[in-house]
């Protein structure tokens, strides 16, 4: 199998090498010394404008003119602001064993650059326009990332230069660096809030920005904190409000219901989002500890989906998909129907710098391609590398006792459905669970019942594990789709469905995607159904 070579670049060398030695791979590599200011020391006011770029320093590109087009190498690189050492040692203590969520500073993370993978590189003047986004909040903002297609494009540009006009549409005195980056079609820009205290918030919010609430705003913050913390999940939108210039949606949740989510997969709704690349304005220590295990889930649960061999875009649309399984507008007309491979197809680059480290930290994945050893492969758009998983059983029953805890006993009940498990036995095993929980993450060793499910039928495991996906994301989506008739008004749902309906009309009239050759392996069918596979992989 093909492994790690020093010609990688440099964010995804410095994980590669580190999980490496723990996991017991190039013993001779002892210390590994990165550049790197990802973390600061300490959590920094909330919007201090002072203090909000040291703030996000993880997130800092190099100067303005720079973007994703230079090698990873250069960019995370020239990002870093400080050097520190980093010594890796085959004893370094592994983060999974003793999580701790009641971290208060970035310097009680496992190492200097834990969580490194989450921050995507975009240009600096567009990071900057949307970061003066937040700093016209004065309700204070724990933590804060901009996603979706006015932030990460999802289609190539035609070419189309738009009028003045066209862009005041959208954006009524958009920054240049926002007509830049957006590249002729100008969208609204979509941005979550990780808040501490929900009603203080919405309180100081609206008393400065009343005019982006619905009527329920002259109801006072307690009825907005309600919807938002009982309904749904726990997400409170507003879309279609100017801010610094920028037309902008908004939602504010809860750091308490986020981290949960991100951990546990109560509800996928936000975890989902976080699957996907998305820029990171303003980070939180306990939520980026969160989001690690969320990432490293999402690639667990696309393992238990996929065949022993497989390519990065049948991985990366297994996980992009995870989210929109029984979310209600994918199966109305109000959602482009090829939004997973658009996704994908044009972040390949991003995705792979989220889960490529984290591939290396999985026992029982590697990528097995020779374009692993070409220099900047990790840049390259057009690669599409091969992966092989190991399918012996203990190994996979590991990865079931691994998934998230609201995820995992759904799947356990499917089982012990299956299984004609008796209720007391099955009760027992779920105590067991709970204990291994509360006591260490490494401890939760598969035992027969989750080796049994790893040694389920393939097609049958998937049905499963999309079933269960569905259940977790379908009423949370829905309610939260009915919320927002509350949350936005009448004027702005409609609106937003109309735009919404468009966009599903252009997807389905666009001609379906050639297959070719790209990398060293063939890319997976834009329309299969997250965790479905070509018909000549599903006896492999």
């Amino acid at each position: 199998m093909i492994k790690p070579t020093p010609s990688s670049s440099f964010p995804l060398r410095a994980s590669f090498a580190a999980s490496a030695v723990r996991r017991g791979r190039y013993s001779h590599i002892q210390t590994f010394a990165t550049k790197t200011n990802i973390a600061p020391s300490d959590n920094t006011p909330e919007n201090d404008k002072k203090h909000a770029v040291r703030d996000s320093t993880a997130s800092s590109t190099p100067t303005a003119s720079s973007s994703d087009s230079r090698s990873s190498e250069d960019a995370i690189s020239q990002a870093s602001g400080g050097s520190a050492q980093s010594t890796v040692t085959g004893g370094e203590h592994d983060w999974e064993e003793h999580p701790n969520f009641n971290i208060e500073g970035f310097n009680e993370l496992p190492h200097a650059n834990f969580g490194v993978n989450q921050h995507i590189l975009i240009n600096a003047e567009f990071k900057e326009a949307l970061r003066q986004v937040l700093w016209q909040f004065r309700a204070p903002i724990r933590y804060a990332f901009a996603y979706g297609s006015g932030v990460f494009p999802q289609s190539k540009s035609d070419g189309h230069v738009p009028t003045e006009a066209e862009i005041r549409a959208i954006h009524p005195k958009a920054p240049a660096a926002v007509q830049r980056a957006q590249d002729g079609t100008p969208k609204m820009i979509d941005f979550i809030f990780g808040v501490t205290f929900t009603q203080h918030w919405h309180s100081l919010n609206l008393n400065q920005h009343r005019d982006h609430y619905s009527f329920l705003g002259s109801l006072g913050s307690g009825a907005v904190s309600t919807v938002q913390d009982r309904w749904g999940a726990g997400v409170y939108f507003n879309p279609y409000v100017v801010v610094n210039g920028i037309l902008v949606k908004y939602g504010v949740v809860n750091l308490d219901t986020l981290c949960k989510d991100l951990s546990e997969w109560d509800t996928l709704y936000l975890a989902g989002r976080l699957h996907k690349p998305v820029k990171i304005l303003r980070d939180d220590a306990r939520v980026r500890l969160a989001n690690q295990m969320n990432l490293l889930s999402a690639l667990r649960t696309a393992l238990l989906l996929l065949p022993p061999t497989f390519t990065e875009v049948e991985l990366y649309n297994t996980i992009a998909s995870i989210s929109y399984l029984g979310d209600l507008r994918m199966s109305l007309p109000t959602e482009n129907p090829r939004k997973v491979s658009n996704i994908v197809g044009h972040n390949l680059p991003n995705f792979r710098r989220l889960y490529a480290p984290l591939v290396e930290t999985l026992p029982n994945v590697e990528f097995d391609d020779p374009g692993y050893r070409s220099e900047g492969w990790i840049a390259d758009g057009d690669a599409n590398l091969r992966l092989r998983q190991d399918m012996d059983p203990v190994k996979r029953g590991n990865m079931v006792s691994r998934l998230p805890k609201a995820f995992r006993q759904r799947l356990y009940f499917q089982y012990q459905k299956k299984f004609a498990i008796p209720q007391d036995e099955f009760d027992r095993m779920m105590t067991e669970s709970k204990e291994g929980d509360a006591t260490s993450f490494k401890k939760r060793q598969g035992g027969g019942f989750e080796q049994r499910i790893a040694q389920d039928e393939p097609n049958l495991l998937r049905e499963h594990v999309r079933g269960v996906i569905k259940q977790t994301v379908n009423w949370p989506s829905t309610t939260q789709s009915l919320k927002s008739g509350l949350t936005a008004g009448v004027g702005r749902t409609a609106r937003y469905l109309g735009e919404k309906i468009a966009k599903y009309r252009q997807g389905s009239a666009q001609p379906a995607a050639p297959k070719e050759q790209t990398g060293s392996a063939s890319n997976s069918p834009s329309e299969n159904k997250p965790g479905e596979l070509k018909s000549d992989e599903k006896s492999s």
